[in-house]
């Protein structure tokens, strides 16, 4: 008689080894190894990619991701600048407009002050008696 081919243990003999195989493998620092490594080498061709690339801008006269960063930088210190002078401009001019608002008040001031200094000397002139009528009286 001739042997059936049993695929059910077949299966199971497979499985057994594999599982074993797999769990000796896995219980060694086999992956993790090999996935460090594997991280390292994509972290050396990033830096090398990108080293070649920034060489690369410079020789073609182009602007790296760098040299945009540091400008957007510079913009953004520009612009803050530019606020703190507009608001310079707004409070200088808020404060000339004080300026001849006070100069006018002063100006106002000095003619109501001649106005009663005239005033003031036109009262004493009336309440003191000429200088004739004393000379005559001594």
């Amino acid at each position: 008689m001739t042997e059936i081919f049993n695929f059910y243990e077949t299966w199971k003999e497979y499985y057994s080894k594999y599982t074993n195989l797999l769990d000796e493998k896995m219980s060694k620092e086999f992956p993790s190894q090999w996935i460090g490594q594997l991280l390292e080498m994509n972290l050396q061709f990033k830096k090398m990619v990108n080293e070649t690339t920034e060489r690369y801008f410079e020789s073609v006269n182009l602007p790296s991701k760098k040299d945009l960063g540091h400008i957007s930088t510079q913009i953004v210190n520009l612009d803050a600048k530019v606020d703190d002078m507009e608001e310079f401009v707004q409070e200088s001019i808020d404060n000339q407009g004080d300026l001849v608002t006070r100069r006018n008040d002063i100006l106002n001031l000095k003619k109501d002050m001649k106005s009663l200094d005239n005033k003031l000397n036109q009262i004493i002139n009336l309440l003191n008696p000429p200088s004739s009528i004393k000379t005559n009286n001594s």
